[in-house]
């Protein structure tokens, strides 16, 4: 089965849609790609603008069709770059077993459903496939006008640099008038007294730490009453210790990105210093939270069970709640081979995803052994950057049980460490001998990723 570019002009809305599938119809945007044995059904998995990329499947039979990203478009540019490589047989479309999430739609959806419906009383726009494919010549550069770019830049870099600096010290006066008035009536006022701030700091320019101080009562509360003065008075202190961080090296990329914004993926991309690792991976967890600033942020980890590189990987993507639920694209348990480029930092942790080949089935334990020595584990990142939230760790034999209050603990298996557990743990992960497990530890509580045990995996998935 098969079809031809012009079925692709047809499908799309408009002119603009057909000129962005013809530069997403490239080998190196796409991973994944494969066709049923019938040759009905082609799916791959696109590079987009976040973390993860967005899975793509179509029905030929019908031209039906769905994609995991945000457009309202229908059908959007990667169902039109799907059907162009497969049109174009730019990408061998090798048979295969078809992947659960594509089973999943096809389960789901209505015969024809994926056909878009010609408005009668709109009038169609002229599309050209021939004319999308053409590229656009580049325009001389003109010198004095690049120089008057650069310097606005600059300048606005400058202006930039200098509204974060305000909103820092605002900051700073905000945390130290907290502490005079005293933690009690903090933690009974913290969310309206949060806001207030995060709201400076939006209108400051340093949307990454309004957001993480938006969220901070969430986390207080979180935690058993007595804890959360304690918990209060350590994270107004890191927040302090960010702002000077900032302060001293203003144009730090890793601290920049924990005050103000992350940098753009094609700029990941293209830095030099970025590090790539080609790898063998396991998704441990996906975590998806709804922000009070309306977005939800959905968050993978993912554990290398390879020998080099750093042994975590975390995909952050963000999306408006207002779009729905978004699909996700991995399936905690799976592992594949893949390759990803490291946000710069000293201990780099947040990725991207830039190729990944088909996932592999289940297979018998084979987690590498912890790096270092736990105590270790729980310090060095901190020591490193002491504004850090939370720390990823490979935690080794061990078992998770309650005291006589109710609290959840892990206790190493040859009894040098224990450590408080958040949230409730139920089912197997209490009183199971864990061989292995992955957490998360935000310097107060660990909360569980999955775990190997004799009896198998333990987790989603």
């Amino acid at each position: 089965m098969s079809i031809d570019l012009k079925a692709v002009e047809q499908l799309a809305t408009d002119q603009s849609s057909l000129k962005a599938a013809a530069g997403l119809a490239k080998p190196a945007k796409w991973s994944g790609v494969g066709t049923s044995r019938d040759g009905a059904l082609v799916w791959g998995e696109c590079s987009g603008s976040g973390a993860n990329p967005y899975r793509v499947m179509a029905d030929l039979r019908d031209l039906g069709n769905k994609c995991t990203c945000p457009s309202r478009k229908f059908p959007c540019k990667h169902v039109l770059g799907l059907l162009w490589l497969n049109a174009e047989e730019i990408v061998p479309f090798v048979p295969a077993d078809t992947p659960d999430w594509v089973s999943d739609w096809l389960g789901r959806r209505r015969p024809g459903g994926g056909k878009p419906k010609p408005a009668d009383d709109v009038p169609v726009a002229a599309k050209d496939v021939h004319a999308a494919q053409v590229a656009l010549p580049d325009d001389a550069e003109d010198p004095k006008a690049a120089a008057r770019r650069e310097a606005a830049s600059a300048k606005r870099a400058e202006d930039t640099e200098r509204t974060i600096l305000d909103a820092l010290d605002a900051l700073e006066q905000w945390i130290g008038d907290q502490l005079r008035m005293g933690l009690p009536p903090f933690i009974d006022d913290a969310t309206a007294r949060c806001r207030r701030i995060a709201a400076r700091l939006v209108d400051g320019k340093a949307g990454t730490l309004a957001g993480r101080i938006d969220e901070l009562p969430g986390r207080l509360l979180a935690l058993p009453a007595g804890d959360r003065p304690r918990a209060a008075v350590v994270e107004l202190g890191k927040l302090v210790l960010l702002a000077r961080a900032f302060r001293a090296t203003p144009r730090d990329a890793e601290i920049r990105r924990a005050v103000a914004t992350a940098e753009a993926r094609e700029t990941v991309l293209a830095h030099p210093d970025a590090l790539r690792v080609s790898a063998r991976w396991e998704v441990l967890a996906e975590q998806v939270q709804t922000r009070r600033d309306g977005l939800v942020s959905q968050t993978s980890w993912l554990l290398n069970l390879g020998a080099t590189g750093p042994r975590f990987a975390m995909l952050l993507d963000f999306f408006p709640a207002s779009v729905g639920r978004r699909g996700s694209v991995f399936t905690p348990g799976e592992r594949f081979q893949g390759e990803l480029v490291f946000y710069p930092a000293q201990r780099p942790l947040r990725a991207l995803l830039v190729q990944r080949a088909a996932a592999e089935a289940a297979t018998a334990p084979e987690w590498p052994a912890p790096d270092n020595a736990l105590t270790d584990a729980l310090s060095e990142p901190l020591l490193a950057e002491p504004w850090t939230l939370e720390v990823p760790l490979l935690l080794p034999a061990g078992r998770i049980a309650l005291d006589s209050a109710g609290h959840a603990w892990w206790r190493s298996a040859d009894g040098s460490t224990i450590l408080p557990v958040a949230g409730d743990t139920e089912g197997l992960w209490r009183g199971t001998d864990l061989m292995q497990a992955a957490a998360i530890w935000s310097g107060s509580r660990l909360t569980f990723l999955a775990a190997q045990s004799r009896w198998g995996r333990i987790g989603d998935g």
